[in-house]
């Protein structure tokens, strides 16, 4: 069997479990006493074709669009690989950030087109920079890729800064295609989704990583009409179809989306007063500190690689967080706080006194 196309989701599902895991970047799931309106939405059998009417229409209401710029997907993993499906094939070319979550490189890669890279800068606080993307451009460049909040570090793209990308994609004929499957944690609610800056633009996003709902993996692409309906074409010859149960309960879900984010903003409000507690407070790590979502992206300082720490770290203190090398920047480590308190309060007392006492 060949290497992996997604290397660190491979290496995510298969790693050992540990005590306290700081590794997941989900934020903890609801269960049906979070949710109770859920037994209520359930359907077993509805004419969901093109994906459930109510849900559809639910998600072109949240941005304010007609039904015809929005496809479903299986979670947001699906949305990215339809869109990819949908917008480049064999001898594309595709722009991917760095550091930059890696079935973002991979899905191009399985449909045949050449990945290249632009660079976010830890120097630079991880800005997406429009003449990084312009410089690495080429008239073969199809599609430009981001997040936003970016991940693994978390920071959020000004909306002066992708209204630039999109200008600079657009003149050599380029989509840009945005993953904003944090961007809903926003701390301060006003990050701007790309979907309102123009059909050079196709956004990506779910119910999982803001509202708690992975299990639902109600995912959705939204795009200029001509986009969507080359996707829901693609969905075609990859699923067909969502699942009725799980579409009518993400339906119901969007006349419940003020609570269920009122409650995220309460356990990661929680839980990164300690991330930054602890991360300030290390003097050999250095941070850009993330505007929302569930992951921050530390690296060590004077080291080349965090990985041996990383490893040390599970064996010795049973708490496992992301080696950086999986976004390509080795001397960095991914922590998620998205999880329980406890679980989060144990593993960072784990991974502080893991870097009292040997430095990283």
């Amino acid at each position: 069997m060949g290497e992996p196309l997604a290397p660190y989701l491979a290496w995510a599902k298969a790693r050992p479990r540990v005590a306290w895991d700081l590794a997941s970047s989900n934020l903890l799931g609801c269960t049906l006493a979070d949710a109770p309106w859920a037994h209520q939405a359930l359907q077993i059998t509805a004419a969901n074709d093109e994906g459930l009417a109510a849900l559809v229409e639910a998600i072109a209401a949240r941005y304010g669009l007609p039904a015809d710029c929005v496809a479903t997907a299986t979670g947001a993993s699906g949305a990215n690989f339809l869109a990819f499906a949908a917008l480049v094939g064999p001898g594309d070319e595709v722009l991917v950030e760095r550091p930059g979550y890696d079935p973002l490189v991979g899905a191009p890669r399985l449909l045949g087109a050449r990945v290249t890279r632009f660079d976010r800068w830890f120097e630079d606080g991880y800005r997406l920079d429009p003449a990084a993307v312009e410089q690495a451009l080429s008239p073969r460049t199809r599609l430009v890729v981001v997040t936003n909040l970016h991940n693994p570090s978390g920071v959020v793209a000004a909306a002066a800064d992708l209204a630039a990308v999109g200008e600079v994609a657009a003149r050599v004929g380029a989509r840009v295609l945005v993953d904003e499957v944090y961007l809903d944690t926003a701390w301060d609610g006003a990050a701007t989704t790309a979907a309102t800056l123009g059909e050079t633009f196709v956004v990506t996003s779910s119910l999982t990583k803001s509202y708690g709902l992975a299990g639902l993996r109600c995912g959705w692409v939204v795009g200029a009409p001509d986009v969507i309906a080359r996707v829901r074409r693609a969905r075609d010859v990859v699923d067909g179809t969502g699942a009725v149960p799980a579409e009518a309960i993400a339906a119901a879900a969007f006349g419940h989306l003020d609570a269920l984010a009122a409650r995220a903003r309460a356990l990661v409000g929680h839980n990164f007063s300690r991330v930054r507690e602890t991360l300030g407070a290390a003097r050999d790590v250095e941070w850009v500190a993330p505007a929302g979502g569930t992951v921050a992206f530390p690296r060590l300082r004077g080291r080349s690689d965090a990985g041996p720490f990383v490893a040390r770290l599970q064996s010795h203190h049973s708490t496992a967080v992301v080696p950086g090398h999986f976004f390509e920047a080795p001397a960095h480590f991914r922590v998620g706080f998205g999880g329980h308190p406890d679980v989060v309060e144990h593993g960072l007392a784990a991974l502080a006194l893991a870097l009292e006492r040997d430095g990283g």
